[in-house]
C-alpha cells in the first residue's frame, strides 16, 4: 500500500491500515522514519481529536479485566476505543500486555475496539514516543476514547501523563502498608483512583481502602485546573461491572470542565511543546552514534576525561560545541 492511499485508509477508519500505520512508526529504520513523519503530519491536518486516558495500576489489581469491562461497556454505547500500551520493560521481558492482548478476548473481537502491544525493542524514551504517535494515528482513525496504558514502573507513569488527558490510577483493596508503598508523586498526578476487586467477599477491604485514599488525597494540595472535588477515590469491580458508569461519568466530568475552562487546550499544547524538545534531544544523542565525526569526538573526549586530562564540563562543553 502507498503511503498516501495508507494515510486515506487510516483516515478511513480501516483498523489493518492502522497497524500498518503504527508498524512504520514503531520501525527503526531512517527511511521508515521519514515516511512516518510525512504520514503523521499529513493525518494531523485532520484535527481530529479523542479523550486521551492514561492507566496505571499495582501488580495484581486486574489491569487486564478492568480494560476489557470498561472498553466492552464503552464500545456499547457506540463509542470506538483503542487500547495502547508504554512497557519499558518489554525490552527485556516481553510485557504483559502481550499476554493481555489474548486475555482480553472479547474486547479484541469487538469491531469497535483496537489493542495494540507496545514495542518490544526500545528504551523507555524509545516507546514512549512511539506509543504517543501511535496515539496520533488512532485520533486520526476516527477513535474516540485512547486507553494508554503503562505496565511498567516509575518514570513510565510520568510519561504517560505528559500524553494522556486524564491519569487514572487503579489499585486493589490492601491495608495500611500498601497504602505507603503507593509513591506519593503518582498520587500527585492521578485524576481519578479507582479501587478495584470492590465486591463479594473483598468489597469490606475495597471500600476500607478507599476511605484511606480518600483521605490522602484530601492531603494533597488541589490542583488550580481542577475543580474542587477532584482529585477523587472512587471503587470499582471489573468482575460484575459496578462503579464503571460512574467512573466514566467523573472522567467525562473533568474533561469537560478542563475543556471549557481551556486547561484541556493549555494541557496538550504544553505537551506539545514537551515532546518537541524530547525528539530534538534524540535527535542530538542519535548523532552521537550515527555521525562517525561526532563517535569519533565522543570517544576521545571520553577518553581525555577518563584519564583526567580534561574536565567533564570542559569536555562536554567542547563536544556541544561540534555538535552545533
Amino acid at each position: 500500500m502507498h503511503r498516501p492511499d495508507l494515510a486515506d485508509a487510516v483516515l478511513a477508519g480501516d483498523r489493518r491500515a492502522l497497524a500498518r500505520a503504527i508498524t512504520l512508526v514503531e520501525s527503526g529504520r531512517a527511511d521508515h522514519r521519514a515516511e512516518a513523519v510525512k504520514l503523521l503530519e499529513r493525518l494531523a491536518k485532520s484535527g481530529r481529536q479523542a479523550l486521551r486516558i492514561g492507566l496505571s495500576g499495582t501488580p495484581g489489581v486486574g489491569k487486564s479485566t478492568f480494560i476489557e469491562a470498561f472498553g466492552l461497556m464503552l464500545t456499547g454505547q457506540g463509542l470506538r476505543v483503542a487500547v495502547l500500551a508504554v512497557d519499558p520493560s518489554s525490552a527485556r521481558s516481553g510485557g504483559s500486555i502481550l499476554g493481555d492482548k489474548t486475555r482480553m478476548e472479547r474486547l479484541s473481537r469487538d469491531p469497535l475496539a483496537f489493542i495494540r502491544p507496545s514495542p518490544s525493542q526500545a528504551q523507555l524514551g524509545g516507546v514512549a514516543r512511539r506509543t504517543r504517535e501511535a496515539v496520533a494515528l488512532c485520533e486520526a482513525a476516527g477513535f474516540d476514547v485512547v486507553l494508554i496504558e503503562t505496565v511498567g514502573v516509575g518514570q513510565s507513569e510520568t510519561l504517560v501523563a505528559e500524553m494522556t488527558d486524564l491519569f487514572v490510577l487503579l489499585l486493589a483493596p490492601a491495608g495500611g502498608d500498601e497504602l505507603q508503598g503507593v509513591k506519593r508523586g503518582i498520587m500527585e498526578i492521578a485524576d481519578l483512583i479507582l479501587v478495584n476487586k470492590a465486591d463479594g467477599d473483598l468489597k469490606p477491604a475495597a471500600l476500607r481502602t478507599l476511605s484511606d485514599y480518600a483521605g490522602a488525597l484530601r492531603l494533597l494540595r488541589r490542583r488550580a485546573q481542577d475543580p474542587e472535588s477532584f482529585p477523587k477515590a472512587l471503587p470499582v469491580s471489573a468482575q460484575d461491572g459496578t462503579g464503571l458508569a460512574a467512573a466514566w461519568a467523573e472522567m467525562q466530568t473533568l474533561a469537560r470542565w478542563r475543556r471549557e475552562n481551556g486547561h484541556l487546550a493549555a494541557r496538550r499544547a504544553e505537551q506539545a511543546r514537551h515532546w518537541f524538545e524530547a525528539e530534538v534531544r534524540t535527535g542530538l544523542l542519535a548523532r552521537l552514534t550515527t555521525d562517525p565525526e561526532a563517535r569519533e569526538a565522543l570517544a576521545r573526549l571520553g577518553d581525555a576525561v577518563a584519564e583526567g586530562r580534561a574536565t567533564p564540563a570542559a569536555a562536554a562543553a567542547e563536544m556541544l560545541a561540534r555538535l552545533g
